[in-house]
């Protein structure tokens, strides 16, 4: 099978307008980026350093919008430009916005999916991640949203939704959710809201940018305010858009066939957790176990911090485990009676499964070793203790000249425990 390659823009290209929240005028540019660098988005009122990346870990809120944040730096309204990007197959992109929302232009997601066509999308020297549903999954949301994921060939979306307004009421449609599908069946659908929840939306602060010109308004009276619908059921095809767009924060194209009922960006944003955690605990099957570890890793007790390698995509990205006990011997004083895995050590375990990476990119690993040269943006976001089964994702960012960049996640089930960058060097031993 010819793999699927990566995929970015041929040159950058820029919308105006205004938030939908926020009511203020914005820039948003899209700037081609490189194999592996996936999607940012990038504060450019901010300052230099104002990147949140599109993953599910930095989701931070799913109120009437999907929200991301790093630090302090918050971009709202993320879902239709996310959708546009999934639906054109882009991988790696740079989107720089000039304030605090995307720009909401008419409330649909064609003029982000139009942009991007016009710019020219070219392919990559790169292999494109691709997450596929193994086994049905199912999601049930505390608002009565839900859904059940099972195989798919590519990503289709049947959807159901149910309002109580005249104009809505309950539909039902089937949708491809990529290429050429998308941009006839649902890149034209717009937002929509209700007339008579506007004045407290906008005591929330919500919905200042909202008009007739970028959202359909349905009346008290059972009609709308607009003139006229671009499909019948266009409440259903935006909600199935934003569902694309939600699940673009896996940063892989999906395999699946979702199934949802009354969907919602909260119910979408949980749908794509456990995709991750089904995918995580499927690559849990050893690939590459102890006895083969100890011939590449120089480490032996104690610091040997890796278990067994389950997932490995040679020169891109690679998984590893380590189980972690109560007989680790760093816990005799780390902490008596609190039991915690010192951070440097979650680093250490990570730096490992890294090297394993970059052995494998190099001639006669038997021969080589791996020093690290410098971390960068180290983060700890919880405790690793006695009974945690310590999951470390690297992906490759650069290797050039035996000098390698990394980036590395650990998790524990679902949740991410620790994150760095890592510079590293390939030396004869």
């Amino acid at each position: 099978m010819t793999p699927v390659r990566q995929r970015t823009l041929a040159k950058e290209t820029s919308l105006d307008g205004i938030g939908l929240h926020t009511g203020r005028p914005v820039t948003l540019t899209f700037h081609p980026a490189p194999v592996d660098g996936g999607i940012r988005f990038r504060r450019v009122d901010l300052g230099d350093d104002a990147d949140v990346p599109a993953t599910l870990d930095h989701v931070a809120d799913t109120l009437l919008g999907t929200t991301l944040a790093a630090g302090e730096t918050r971009i709202m309204t993320v879902e239709h430009v996310l959708a546009a990007l999934y639906a054109a197959r882009v991988d790696n992109v740079v989107v720089e916005v000039t304030g605090p929302e995307t720009p909401i232009r008419d409330g649909s997601f064609r003029d982000n999916l139009e942009a991007l066509l016009d710019a020219g999308i070219v392919e990559q020297d790169g292999e494109a991640r691709i997450l596929s549903v193994r086994q049905p999954l199912s999601v049930t949301g505390e608002g009565g949203e839900s859904y059940v994921a099972v195989p798919g060939d590519g990503l289709r979306i049947s959807a159901t939704i149910d309002f109580p307004h005249p104009a809505i009421g309950r539909a039902y449609g089937s949708f491809g959710a990529e290429g050429e599908a998308f941009r006839r069946e649902l890149a034209p659908a717009r937002t929509f809201g209700f007339k008579a929840d506007a004045d407290e939306l906008h005591h929330q602060g919500l919905a200042r940018g909202a008009s007739l010109d970028n959202t359909i308004v349905l009346a008290e009276n059972g009609g709308v305010l607009n003139d006229g619908l671009r499909f019948s059921d266009e409440f259903l095809r935006h909600k199935v858009g934003d569902i694309v767009g939600d699940l673009a924060l896996l940063g892989a194209r999906i395999d699946a066939h979702i199934v949802a009922e009354r969907p919602s960006h909260a119910g979408n944003v949980e749908l794509a957790r456990q995709i991750m955690v089904q995918h995580r605990r499927h690559a849990r099957a050893p690939r590459v176990d102890i006895t083969e570890l100890m011939k590449y890793l120089p480490h032996r007790y104690p610091m040997l911090l890796v278990d067994r390698i389950v997932d490995l995509e040679e020169g891109r990205r690679i998984v590893g485990i380590k189980n972690v006990t109560i007989n680790e011997p760093f816990f005799q004083g780390h902490y008596p009676g609190h039991p915690i895995m010192p951070g440097v050590l979650i680093i250490e375990a990570m730096a490992q499964v890294g090297g394993l990476l970059l052995i494998d990119a190099v001639k006669d690993p038997e021969n080589k070793v791996v020093y690290f040269m410098s971390l960068d943006r180290v983060k700890w976001r919880r405790p690793v203790t006695p009974g945690d089964t310590l999951v470390c994702e690297l992906e490759m960012i650069q290797f050039r000249r035996n000098v390698c960049r990394m980036r590395g996640k650990a998790f524990v089930e679902d949740t991410l425990v620790a994150e760095a960058e890592l510079m590293a060097t390939v030396v004869d031993r």
